[in-house]
């Protein structure tokens, strides 16, 4: 296995340890869990979650420190995930009605995620 094998490998790691905290303090905080590291055609979502009439598309950024996880989403990767959401609302016609939400929550070591709700607009 080379040096980029490993790091990638560890990183794979990271990040689902870092989605599976995210889904637990959502679900403390009385989100239901419809979907983790959701494929769509038009990319992947890390974590879509309801709570009340409000679905929150959730992006997930582990990091070493705050400042660099929370610089981690540019403009191309929020469109991707804009587009990743209405492919799951055209695929799930029962959340038409639903308000639909942009969230990003920050992981680094040692500390609890923090949520920012309503991050971005689309």
């Amino acid at each position: 296995m080379t040096d980029l094998d490993a790091r990638r490998l560890r990183a794979e790691s990271l990040g689902r340890r870092a989605e599976a905290l995210c889904r637990l303090s959502l679900r403390l905080r009385g989100y239901r869990i419809l979907a983790s590291r959701l494929r769509t055609p038009m990319g992947e979502i890390d974590i879509v979650a309801k709570r009340g009439k409000t679905i929150a598309i959730v992006e997930v950024k582990a990091r070493g420190d705050w400042d660099t996880a929370n610089e981690a989403l540019n403009a191309r990767q929020r469109g991707r995930l804009v587009r990743a959401a209405h492919a799951f609302l055209g695929a799930n016609p029962r959340y038409a009605g639903y308000v639909l939400r942009f969230d990003v929550m920050l992981v680094t070591p040692w500390a609890w995620p923090r949520h920012l709700v309503d991050a971005w607009r689309s």
